[in-house]
């Protein structure tokens, strides 16, 4: 399988800390990649900078072949991407976000999908609801629909599924793993170990900046170990 994503010595610096320090991997086409990281590890940094909203201090990234600090623009229209703590604007309502987004990615068939993903995430009730009345976890599923209207190759996640029920953080697991048996690709940090070992199939795990394992979730579990345990040892000795 080709990479859809490479980054070579990435470092990002915010005055005297050091966020994201000489980074390097790949991630592969059809992969459900998960970036794994205690709270300011650089999780959300990392995807930032993949998703050319910021700049690193050094090193280099390619995404779908493109180079994204020549193309940070072009990125964000091939690529979905799900902030953590992003909203949809307050002054549309449900239905009008997703047109918006619609109309912005050229989509022909929007009342089609529209309708589809108001029906996935069963939230039909509040389409005409303004976004500022809606409940975080009703906004994170229209932040979670407006990612995938254009059925990108690759989908930028940061924490998944935060807010949202069991019955809807079910439907969007067997959602994720439909979507890359489909050739697309997932990238989502998250420090949720337990959705990290169901449903990914490749996992990083940052601290401090520093990527301190690089593997599969198969690889992991021929060890007879648990993510956990796994995660919290290596994370403590800051070593493999």
């Amino acid at each position: 399988m080709d990479n859809v994503l490479e980054m070579i010595n990435l470092t990002k610096k915010f005055g005297d800390l050091t966020a994201v320090n000489n980074v390097s991997f790949s991630v592969k086409k059809g992969e459900l990649f998960g970036l794994l990281g205690p709270n300011g590890s650089g999780k959300t940094t990392m995807i930032k900078m993949l998703t050319g909203q910021i700049k690193p201090n050094k090193g280099s990234i390619k995404v779908l072949d493109l180079d994204v600090l020549k193309n940070p623009i072009k990125i964000r229209e091939k690529v979905g991407i799900i902030p953590e703590q992003e909203t949809p604007p307050s002054f549309l309502t449900a239905q009008e976000y997703l047109e918006f987004v619609a109309k912005i990615r050229k989509i022909s068939n929007l009342e089609e999908i529209c309708d589809k993903w108001f029906k996935l995430l069963k939230f039909e009730d509040q389409r005409n609801a303004l976004c500022k009345d809606l409940s975080r976890g009703t906004r994170q599923k229209l932040m979670f629909a407006q990612a995938f209207l254009h059925k990108p190759q690759l989908v930028f996640i940061d924490e998944p599924l935060i807010n949202l029920d069991p019955i809807i953080q079910r439907t969007l697991k067997d959602f994720l793993l439909d979507y890359i048996n489909h050739g697309n690709t997932i990238f989502f940090s998250t420090h949720v170990l337990d959705i990290a070992e169901e449903i990914c199939t490749q996992i990083g795990i940052l601290d401090k900046g520093v990527l301190l394992h690089i593997g599969s979730i198969q690889e992991l579990k021929k060890t007879k170990q648990h993510l956990e345990s796994f995660f919290l040892k290596l994370v403590k000795d800051g070593e493999p």
